[in-house]
This record gives C-alpha cells, structure tokens and sequence, in this order.
C-alpha cells in the first residue's frame, strides 16, 4: 500500500444535491448480494487498463515503466482493511471530483466519446463500465473508503476520502506508482451476521466471488495467499519448531473465456472441460452451439444441450436459464429471459456488451435487444436439433426422450411455435414397434385417399393397442400415432393440421374409412336395431349423449367416444387426475352389431321383452367401456352386483 506523504492543503466537499438519499439506495436497495461490490470495483479497475492500453497505441510514455497490467487484492485482517488496486490510468485531481463525487456520472462513457473521435485511437474499447453507481456499492460493506490515484506523467497524486455520509475528503500527495488503490474499512463482523460468504477478509471466500463473477475479466487478478507450512517425521506427526508461514501470489482469475476464442481453434474436449467446471455436469453434453452475432446488436453465446434432463425440469423446480455476461463479467447467473421456457434444458453463457441494464447491473430492462438475442438462440437451438434430427436418428430419440415433454409444451403453452416445433416432435406408432415416428414421415407414408392422420391416447403402447376403437384400424392396415403421454392430447388444441392433413382421434366424431361402404352397412344395422338403439339411448340417457352402431368395431361390443367438438373422454380423465375444475366430456356408445351380446340384447327386447334385464346390460356395457378408457366408473358397487346377478342367472 502506498503511504500518503506531503499533503497539499485538504478540502471537505459535498457530494451533488439528494446525494445522501442516493447513497441510501445504493447502499441498502439497489444490489442484491452484497458481493457484488468485489464486481464491481474490479470493473472499474478493468476499465482503467483498458483506457491505459488503449491509449498506449498512440503514446507508449503512459506505461512508465510498468506494462505488466493486473489488479491486486490485499487482505490486512489485524486492521480490517481490503485493498483493490489496479495499474491503470488512474485519475487526476479533477476527475476525481468529476467521476468519485458526482453520483451517476460515468467516466468511463465520457471516455468511451472522446475516444471515437480519435481516429488513430484502437477501435477495440472494450469497456464495461457505463453505469454510474457501481463504485458505491463499496459502502455495503466498509465504514470507510479511501482512494489513493494517480494518473501516468503526474508527479501528484489524489486522495479521496469519505464515509459514505453525504460528504468526503479530497487532497493531493505525491503517489509513486501510476494507478488507482481503493482502500475499504471493512465494517464490525457483526454486520455481516457471522455470514461466511460475506467475511471479505478471508481469502477463500474472496476466491470464490471473484471467480463466479470475474473469472473471465481480461486481466490478472491477483492476490497473496498466506498458509502455513510444517515437517513430519515418518510418523506423521509435526516436528516442533518448522511451522512456517508461507506467502505465495496466486492469479484468482482464468482471464480469457473459452467463447471469446475462434470455434475452429476450440477442441471438443476443451469445450466439455469447460462445461463440466462451469456447470457441475459430469455427463458429456449432446450438443455444443457457439454463436457470435455482428449485427446491430454484437454478442457471443456457447449452449449446451445436456445429455440428460437436468434436475427439476419436470418437478416444479426448473433449471436455471443461461449466465449473462457483459464484457466478461458476469452479471446474472439465471437470466431466463434468453430463452424460451420450452427449451429450458438448454444451459449456457450469452456475452454480451449491447444489452440495456439497470444501474445495478442485476435486472434486464425488457426491450427488443433481448428479443433479438431470445430469437437468435431460439433458431439456433432448433437448427441443431433438426440437424441431429437428419443426421443421427439413434442420438435425436434419445435427445427427445429427455426433452420432448418440454419442448411439447412449447405447442401447449403458445401456439406461435407449433410451426417451428412440428417438425421436431416424434411419436411411437403402429407403424413399428420399435422405431419413432414425425408428422413427415406418417404423411409421406399415407396411402392415397387418407384424408386424416390419426392418433390414440392412453397411458402406454400396451394400453392403447388394446383399445377396441383400434380394432378397425388394426384390420385396414391404418398407421396410428400413439400419445403416451400426458400433455401429447393437449397438444391438439393447436397442432389441429399438418401439411394439409387434419388431426383426428380414434376415439372421437366418425371416420372416414371405407366411407361409402361403411355408411351402407351402418344404415341397415340401424335399421335393424332401431328398437334396441332407441331403448338403450332411454336407458343411459343421463350418461350418454347418443347411442349409435360404430364403424371402429370388429371384435368388441361396445365403445365410448367424445363428440366432434369440446373435451375429449381421455382429456377429462387428464384433467380429474390433475385435480382441476372437473368438466364432463360429451359420451357417445358405440355398438357392434354384430358382436354376439347385442344381438341378444336385441333377442331379448323383441322375444322377452325383459326390460329390467335389458337396462342392467345397457348400464354393464356402458361401465364396460368406462373401464377399458381407465375411467372410473360412477358407481363400482353397483357394477359389482350386476356382474354377480348376470352370473346367477347364467347358471340356474
């Protein structure tokens, strides 16, 4: 640390009008974390190399005799004291009254226009403090502040000096180094709660900030690490006399972040190195997206797509979004305003020094700048996952296995994506049993005169072949998509079409195969069981909306169905295991004329005319059908005793 010597005449200023109120929010509002102030000091102290490099381009005499450019931290514990020093351009007299004692006045951006008006100057001014306020963050944690600077080719240097109290102290010394230390008093341990991650005298603990936030701050941050040194004997046991305190400088930075590199110099396994430090996944990521964007808004991001579903995707608890970065320093570690919630998944690290924040640096204003960036990342990530789509099929199912219930959601949640998404969504189907299927692909597959794609829900593969409305299916050759899960029936309030081809349940309105000849069969049963139909609809009229001979059915003799329009049967079954608002779906009873049981049935009615037998069949096969679509039924008891009394009556 530099010692202040032969003071010039000291002076006690004011800060700008309402500074104390400013100070107030500063201090106790604005940031989040009161680490942030580590952050934000090193900024400025990244600022102030960068404007000594850059002008050294013109005039080398600004380096003295020092060009190692670094930030230093010290840690005095005995005097509470922490240290953050810089060899930079420092500041001179007046600029420190014009950039330290006005709040909101950032010198860097005055530097920043000056310098595009010299054309001889390096375009390259990469700085990242344009904000104002952040040096005042320091009075979170100190009592006082100090600063001791000097700019290059001054003898004099300038202390400042204040408590944070509305007003500061301001002289001049003669300083020897160029630069800038700044000097903080470090509030009472009992102002951080015993809280260990805001004890900034330990050096581990300083360690750690400055690595989450500025471990890719384009210089050295430096700092002396004190352990404590001893012999053994053979034993293991410390020989008296050789315990030793050791100091050793150590570079708490990595400095230059793997995104800012050229992708064709980058090896795929320094990109995974890098994602498992960064983001504690051991597990190889299936996908690795560098972008840089050069446009009108310039930014950088490296994604990830997991190879696994990260923890809390689908349990309330949802992944953190991308780090947001802006010139390297991290500003926040879950900006999920970059993407889409259906690609939540999806982890990684935007940089960029184009995006609009709040004076803290801590909250994104909400503009078209991270609508850019959100789209851009968007197509991005669909553009390789259609890339894997076509190229390695075996690799994309495993992928979708992961993440299809997400991305599904995206359809569900916003129907602006169903055409970005359509392509990419896969299903199993009767097609194979093995081997998934796209929209595409089932189109592509359809015979001549197929005017629908069709699709069954139901818990699983097994479930819904066994559904009777299959059976028509399974007898023409028909392919069906399966929707096996949950939110895939969902997704139809949307994706209603695809290329042209309406999406149609099996178990809902009348299909269209074979039209002509099934609706010539399907009027003469009508006929033929009109009496019947017409008792049954009287006998389930408060759970049926119609009774009607089916076209689905070859093997089964009955069926429920859902109207052409409203909620389907298996959406309300969905909904009532989700305990939402309960709704009913409308019922249709399908029969088959030919099935053995409603042909006695309609023996029965036209022979015996036992009514109170007919009616306890019609409500059997109505539970039936309940039972086979997993519902449950109204009343089990009652069914129980039906079946026990149809049994009875069988046998005696």
């Amino acid at each position: 640390m530099v010692t202040a010597t032969a003071f010039a005449e000291k002076k006690t200023m004011e800060f700008q009008a309402e500074v104390k109120q400013l100070l107030k929010i500063v201090i106790n509002s604005l940031y989040t974390h009161k680490e942030i102030f580590l952050r934000e000091l090193i900024a400025n102290a990244s600022d102030a190399l960068d404007k000594l490099r850059i002008l050294s381009l013109t005039d080398s005499a600004v380096l003295e005799d020092s060009s190692d450019l670094r930030i230093f931290i010290e840690v005095d514990s005995e005097n509470r004291t922490l240290t953050i020093s810089d060899n930079g351009i420092g500041m001179s007299y007046d600029e420190v009254i014009e950039n330290i004692g006005t709040i909101a006045k950032s010198g860097t951006a005055n530097f920043i226009e000056r310098i595009k008006t010299d054309q001889t100057a390096d375009a390259n001014t990469d700085l990242i403090g344009r904000f104002g306020v952040g040096f005042y963050s320091a009075f979170m944690v100190a009592e006082k502040v100090t600063i001791l600077t000097r700019p290059p080719k001054q003898d004099m240097g300038v202390k400042w000096e204040s408590t944070g109290d509305g007003t500061y102290e301001i002289d001049q010394f003669e300083k020897g180094d160029r630069g800038t230390e700044i000097i903080l008093k470090l509030k009472s341990v009992e102002d951080t709660g015993n809280n260990p991650d805001e004890d900034f005298l330990n050096q581990y603990t300083i360690q750690k900030h400055i690595q989450k936030h500025c471990n890719f701050v384009p210089y050295p941050i430096r700092m002396n690490f004190v352990t404590e040194q001893v012999e053994q004997d053979e034993t293991g046991k410390v020989i008296e006399g050789t315990r030793q305190t050791v100091i050793t400088e150590k570079t708490l930075n990595s400095i230059q972040p793997i995104w800012t590199k050229n992708p064709k110099e980058i090896e795929r396994e320094q990109y995974i190195k890098f994602y498992e430090q960064q983001f504690h996944d051991w597990n190889e990521p299936a996908e690795i997206i560098h972008t840089r964007s050069d446009g009108t808004l310039e930014f950088t991001a490296l994604l990830f797509i997991p190879s696994q579903a990260p923890y809390g995707l689908y349990t309330g608890e949802p992944p953190k979004g991308p780090q947001l970065y802006c010139r390297h320093m991290l500003v926040m570690n879950d900006c999920r305003e970059l993407l889409p919630d259906y690609l939540k998944f999806v982890r990684g690290i935007v940089d960029s020094s184009d995006l609009p924040l709040n004076v803290s640096r801590e909250v994104l204003q909400h503009n078209r700048h991270i609508q850019v960036i959100k789209n851009h990342l968007e197509k991005k990530i669909l553009d390789s996952l259609r890339a894997v789509r076509n190229e390695d099929r075996k690799k994309y199912d495993s992928l979708w296995k992961e993440f299809g219930k997400a991305m599904k959601g995206g359809i569900f949640m916003d129907h602006k994506t169903t055409e970005k998404l359509q392509d990419l969504l896969i299903f199993e189907s009767s097609h194979s049993p093995e081997e998934k299927t796209t929209l595409k692909e089932y189109v592509d597959r359809m015979p001549d005169g197929q005017k629908a794609i069709y699709f069954a829900a139901g818990e699983s593969r097994t479930a819904i072949e066994r559904l009777p409305q299959m059976e028509v299916f399974r007898d023409k050759g028909t392919e069906v998509l399966y929707f096996v899960d949950k939110i895939d029936e969902f997704l139809t309030q949307h994706l209603t079409e695809y290329a042209g081809k309406k999406l149609q349940s099996v178990s809902r309105g009348n299909l269209d195969l074979d039209e002509d000849r099934q609706d010539e069969t399907q009027e003469k049963s009508e006929e033929q069981l009109k009496e019947l139909l017409e008792f049954m609809r009287g006998a389930l009229k408060d759970k049926v909306k119609d009774v009607r001979i089916s076209k689905r059915l070859k093997t089964s003799p009955a069926c429920l169905v859902s109207g052409d329009s409203g909620y389907s049967i298996n959406m309300e079954r969905l909904m009532r295991e989700a305990n939402q608002t309960m709704f009913r779906a409308s019922r249709i009873l399908e029969v088959n004329p030919d099935h053995g049981v409603i042909k006695t049935m309609d023996r029965i009615l036209k022979e015996n005319d036992d009514r109170t037998s007919l009616s306890d069949c019609c409500q059997l096969l109505y539970d039936q059908a309940l039972l086979i679509e997993n519902h449950k039924m109204e009343d089990p008891v009652r069914f129980a005793n039906l079946v026990s009394d149809l049994i009875v009556r069988a046998y005696n």
